[in-house]
């Protein structure tokens, strides 16, 4: 092994592996002449690319969800050899699998899921005190016995190249400020703001004079076209790659999301952010800047982390105001006012 050198099996979920940046930058600072390489789906590569503390990133091969015991055992021959320490950030058993087959001699991890073999350096892992996914990722990354520092702010790097490319491929110009609506979260309806509230808010910010972009996977397609047929917002929900939206992000004034994992992305390229939150809490996933603006109503059945309302009545983001929240775009910048 020529260098000392970390691999970290990275989360399966956008928001996680941007929050996992944190800890990254961590590591580096302490131990900057440490290579960290990072094992991760391979969708999120392109993500990991714009991470500069990463050496490279490894594509995880298995499907979310898959044990996929042959391929983890053949990913962990392929890295044998290579490290002398490994971070298993999930705290599931198959995470773990991949360093104990490359033979990594540390192997660091939090108690549970009977992995008492598989992760020889085992971590207490207290929700209390951890209260935060940041946290999480953070705490496995300190020595023994040693304090949780502020954690680092996610820092994704931009392509400008690309990020003309996506311009004219897309057909977009950035001639006026933009605000950028994201009105997809992966995890269900219940994280989701109303379409027809991000519509409004749509035509009110494009008479105060932002283009509005829509951004989300093909997953969002439909929503996005909601948005649009309701607005003159553009949408590119499908229409863009994973790298094309940190780019995209990097040139818009402001992004408004549910919480989300392209949330995190427009946090860490330093978009100002405005966060919607409903059964999710700003406490446990916040977006990780100082330049933000957090819409959360604090019911008394929130937050419930549940995929669709308990309750039915999705009050807690039926309640976020529009004008709320345009208000807050507002007050920083636009240009006819």
């Amino acid at each position: 092994m020529a260098e000392a050198a970390t691999l970290i099996v990275g989360p399966s979920w956008i928001g996680d592996m941007v929050m996992a940046q944190s800890l990254f930058r961590f590591l580096k600072r302490h131990e900057p002449d440490r290579a960290i390489d990072v094992l991760a789906p391979g969708w999120s590569l392109p993500l990991v690319a714009r991470m500069p503390e990463v050496r490279k990133g490894i594509a995880a091969r298995t499907g979310h969800g898959e044990l996929g015991i042959g391929k983890r055992r053949q990913i962990g021959h392929e890295l044998s050899g290579q490290y002398d320490r490994a971070i298993v950030l999930p705290r599931s058993l198959k995470a773990a699998l991949v360093p104990w087959f490359a033979g990594i001699a540390t192997r660091t991890g939090f108690r549970g899921e009977a992995r008492y073999l598989l992760i020889n350096d085992r971590r207490p892992f207290d929700p209390e005190v951890l209260d935060q996914t940041v946290k999480r990722f953070l705490a496995l990354g300190l020595k023994s016995g040693d304090s949780l520092p502020t954690a680092p702010q996610p820092r994704l790097e931009i392509s400008g190249s690309n990020q003309r490319a996506a311009l004219q491929a897309l057909d977009l110009n950035a001639d006026k400020p933009v605000v950028a609506l994201m009105p997809g979260a992966e995890y269900g309806p219940a994280k989701c703001w109303p379409l027809e509230k991000f519509a409004e808010l749509a035509r009110l910010l494009a008479a105060d004079g932002f283009a509005v972009w829509v951004l989300g996977s093909d997953k969002d397609d439909v929503a996005g076209q909601t948005i649009s047929a309701a607005s003159p917002a553009i949408n590119l929900c499908g229409k863009t790659s994973l790298a094309d939206v940190i780019d995209l992000l990097g040139l818009a004034a402001h992004a408004v999301s549910n919480d989300s994992g392209l949330m995190h992305i427009a946090a860490a390229v330093g978009t100002r952010t405005h966060a919607i939150y409903g059964s999710s809490s700003p406490a446990f996933t916040p977006p990780l800047t100082d330049d933000r603006e957090i819409h959360y109503l604090n019911l008394d059945c929130s937050p419930c982390f549940e995929r669709e309302c308990p309750l039915g009545h999705l009050r807690c983001l039926r309640e976020i105001e529009v004008q709320t929240v345009q208000a807050g775009i507002r007050k920083e910048f636009s240009p006819k006012i």
